[in-house]
C-alpha cells in the first residue's frame, strides 16, 4: 500500500463528505474507487464540466457564438412574417 496526499477546499471536502456519508462510503474507499476506475477506463471515468454544465469545448463555442452576435457577426435579420423568412431562404 501507498499514501497520496491532496490538498482541497474545506468547502468541497465538506460537501464531498456529506454526500459519502449518505451513501455510507468513507473518502479513502471513494478515492481508491476513483483511481480504480481511472485505470480500467484509461481515463476519467466521468465527463468534464463546466458550472454551467457543457463540456469545455461546448462552452467555448457558446462564448465564442455569443460575442461573435453581439458585434453582428454570423446572425439573421429579424423577419416580418415566416413568408419574408422563406422568400430570403429560397432566394439565389
Amino acid at each position: 500500500m501507498t499514501t497520496i496526499q491532496i490538498r482541497i477546499d474545506m468547502k468541497t471536502k465538506r460537501a464531498a463528505k456529506r454526500v459519502l456519508d449518505e451513501l455510507g462510503i468513507d473518502m479513502s474507499t471513494a478515492i481508491k474507487a476513483y483511481l480504480k476506475q481511472i485505470s480500467i477506463r484509461k481515463g476519467i471515468p466521468f465527463p468534464l464540466l463546466t458550472e454551467n454544465g457543457l463540456t469545455p469545448t461546448e462552452e467555448k463555442a457558446v462564448l465564442k457564438s455569443s460575442k461573435e452576435a453581439a458585434q453582428g457577426k454570423n446572425v439573421s435579420r429579424w423577419f416580418d412574417s415566416v413568408d419574408e423568412m422563406f422568400e430570403e431562404l429560397n432566394s439565389p
